[in-house]
């Protein structure tokens, strides 16, 4: 089976061509401009490939819900020129294939379910922290919706008590991603991420938050693996951070041998690394043909 990804991210486009074992074979990117000129990139790309079915993990926020009148629409957003844009009937005009579509954390979540670190589970949750701060999450073996798709990414966390800084969200000022994402690092410590030193305070705050946001994620959706990727998280010191910190606001109330003696194989990398969307996509093309 021949089936093309789209990774679509408000800086950049990833499109790939893989097959439904999860190998991606091509790939471009390019950068996000106009939606008209970025998916006609999109289109163009693909139009000679011979693929099956598309998958399309959006930034969003976007419109997933299938019996809805703007179902494949990017919805309200800061992005120039995308809130309300009909991204799936732009690619379907010109393209007569299915297309699965999402949000771009959905679709990680997906491909690490399928062919990642959380293969051979029925349940997990993917967390993106960069620019923004996302997750999209499986649960018996199929992606969480509801009203809207989750935004896990804007759950009110406790201030840590050495952080003055008031927050870089502009609908909550700070909330999980107005306290924790790339931006806010750089507002509160006047340099970027990668420019702070593998020791300095930055990354105990960044992990009080983060681990805040792992204990509300575990006691309400009981995921079977945890799996933390974007920019942000290549910053590897945090991961030991986060798990001694999630052990201490759990405090042992989940009796469970992954949040205790396993803890480090259950908050985990991605496995998928920097494919993780891209596969993703093949997992939501996947399931497209199969409708």
């Amino acid at each position: 089976m021949r089936l093309g990804s789209i990774e679509g991210g408000g800086t950049k486009f990833v499109c790939g061509i893989g097959n439904e074992e999860g190998e991606i074979v091509e790939r471009i990117s390019f950068p996000t401009t106009t939606p008209m000129e970025t998916l006609d990139r999109v289109v163009e790309f693909f139009k000679d490939k011979g693929v099956q079915a598309i998958g399309f993990g959006s930034f969003g926020p976007v419109d997933v819900n299938k019996q809805s009148d703007t179902y494949g629409s990017v919805m309200k957003t800061p992005k120039p020129n995308w809130s309300n844009y009909q991204v799936v009937g732009h690619i379907k005009c010109s393209l007569n294939v299915p297309i699965g579509f999402d949000t771009d954390v959905n679709a990680a979540a997906l491909g690490e379910a399928a062919w990642g670190a959380a293969r051979g589970l029925d349940s997990c949750l993917y967390i993106t922290v960069g620019t923004g701060i996302g997750a999209g999450a499986v649960a018996e073996g199929k992606l969480i919706h509801g009203l809207v798709h989750p935004e896990m990414g804007h759950i009110l966390v406790r201030r840590h008590p050495d952080d003055h800084y008031s927050g870089h969200c502009p609908f909550h000022r700070d909330c999980l991603e107005g306290l924790a994402a790339g931006p806010a690092i750089e507002a509160r410590w006047s340099r970027q991420g990668n420019e702070l030193d593998e020791n300095h305070p930055a990354w105990e705050m960044e992990s009080y938050y983060i681990a805040q946001a792992l204990m509300n994620y575990i006691l309400i959706l009981s995921p079977k693996k945890v799996v933390l990727g974007g920019g942000v998280m290549g910053q590897k010191q945090l991961f030991p951070l986060i798990r001694e910190q999630v052990s201490q606001l759990l405090h042992g109330y989940v009796q469970h041998s992954a949040l205790s003696s396993d803890i480090d194989d259950y908050i985990v990398p991605p496995g998928l690394g920097s494919n993780a969307g891209l596969c993703g996509g093949l997992a939501l093309a996947k399931q497209a043909f199969e409708e």
